[in-house]
């Protein structure tokens, strides 16, 4: 038997499936889980509840989020993913642009961590961040943290969606199902999977998910042996606190990784003021969106070093300190590029192995609490985002396929050059997209 987990950046696709033939997917990708142990029969029609009503959440849950919550060390361990994945990323791609979304693929890869158990269990944790703490806790912080994100802002939108479709007639476990509904809020769905229409409703789920950014994520047919998908979808577009002017942007010089000199459309303030950090390796600012719990931080290296070298060197506590150090400064003359990026589909599978996830991807993977001799073949990623003079929009799609084993000088700060970008959660200092821009895209 053969089982696929499909994870996706702003989508996350979880299959399970028997057999030996492939999902078929388009530019994103899909992941196949097993699940077995306590089975439940699915009846021959969608549903919109499975298992029954979500678990009943504490009072102050079911209004809002309980930000004391959401565990520190879960935190500190998101934010030690992001940089090693992205890093590790980097490494696998330095002449080109790269664009991941952390969260997107912690909350893809969590899913699938709540069917692991032993040292398959053991291994996601170390990875993810999460060792020492209990799943019941991993769950709980998850969450607070998507309920907390679903009301952050009036001024931003930041939509985070799971559902799980599961092939009809096929048995799951109960637990492992009611775990993803009640922690990620999943919509548990029935499919015929020998329908044809059944990639479209999958689609169609995806694409409104993702307010139309990833369209068509899987094409018909879909394999015999697919049994299940689970499915995380993440959409953001923020405006900036502060506008750019339309009317001050420019055409200036894009000084590429690569030699090129490019014209690009340069955006630029004329008055108030930018939080601005620096120190003899890096300039940084801090751009909020709305009401400022969300920013978007750029990262400029000192002239004359190179961007790998200045991301394989940035850390954690790098990170930590810039954000402690940005203060208002109205003496800068500030200039950031119009920039669009696309990154992926991107296959993850050796940079989470090299950061220690092996055993899942191995035949000795224990996924018992999904069913019996699974394993995840590969973790796949896309992410897109647009940024301009309003404010900023992106999205991201992972996908996991597991099988069965079978200064005196005026202040400056003018991107014209390689930079690292980070948009991130200011509250919850959860770090929602990561990337670097090596050349600026039409």
């Amino acid at each position: 038997m053969k089982i696929k987990l499909l994870l996706i950046g702003l989508v996350l696709v979880l299959t399970s499936c028997s057999g030996n033939k492939e999902t078929i997917m388009k530019d994103n990708s899909a992941v196949d889980i097993v699940s077995a142990d306590k089975d439940i029969g699915l009846s021959t029609q969608v549903l919109d509840d499975l298992t029954g009503p979500p678990s009943d959440f504490s009072s102050s849950s079911k209004m809002g989020y309980e930000i004391d919550k959401i565990d520190s060390a879960l935190v500190k361990g998101n934010q030690d993913f992001a940089f090693n994945i992205f890093k590790k990323l980097n490494e696998e791609d330095p002449k080109e642009n790269v664009l991941i979304s952390p969260l997107s693929i912690s909350q893809a890869l969590i899913m699938a961590y709540n069917g692991a158990e032993t040292s398959t269990k053991d291994g996601m944790e170390k990875t993810l961040g999460l060792s020492g703490l209990d799943r019941e806790i991993v769950n709980e912080s998850f969450l607070n943290l998507i309920n907390y994100h679903e009301r952050i802002d009036d001024k931003i939108e930041l939509d985070i969606g799971n559902s799980v479709w599961i092939r009809d007639g096929e048995k799951v476990n109960d637990e492992f199902i009611q775990a993803n509904k009640d922690n990620f809020k999943a919509e548990v769905k029935s499919l015929d999977f020998s329908d044809n229409k059944a990639v479209e409703i999958i689609n169609n789920w995806i694409d409104n998910a993702t307010n139309g950014k990833i369209t068509k994520m899987l094409e018909p047919p879909i394999s015999e042996d697919v049994l299940m998908y689970l499915i995380n979808a993440i959409y953001f577009k923020g405006e900036w606190a502060e506008q750019f002017d339309t009317k001050l942007t420019y055409q200036d010089k894009f000084y590429a990784d690569d030699g090129e000199l490019q014209t690009v459309k340069m955006m630029r303030k004329s008055e108030g003021s930018v939080e601005f950090t620096s120190c003899e390796k890096y300039k940084a600012v801090r751009l909020p969106y709305g009401d400022g719990k969300i920013s978007m931080y750029i990262i400029l290296p000192a002239e004359g070093t190179n961007i790998n070298e200045f991301i394989s060197y940035l850390t954690l506590e790098n990170w930590m300190g810039i954000k402690r150090t940005v203060t208002d400064r109205d003496d800068i003359v500030f200039r950031i590029p119009r920039f669009k990026l696309e990154y992926g589909t991107k296959s993850l599978k050796d940079s989470l192995i090299s950061l220690g996830i092996e055993e899942a991807f191995s035949r000795e993977a224990d996924f018992s609490a999904i069913r019996e001799n699974v394993t995840i073949s590969d973790v796949m990623h896309k992410a897109v985002i647009e940024v301009n003079e309003e404010g900023s929009e992106a999205a991201a799609a992972t996908v996991a396929e597991v099988v069965c084993t079978s200064a005196a000088e005026p202040i400056t700060f003018i991107a014209d050059r390689p930079f690292v970008f980070i948009i991130n959660d200011d509250v919850t200092d959860t770090i929602l997209f990561m990337g670097k821009v090596l050349r600026i895209e039409k």
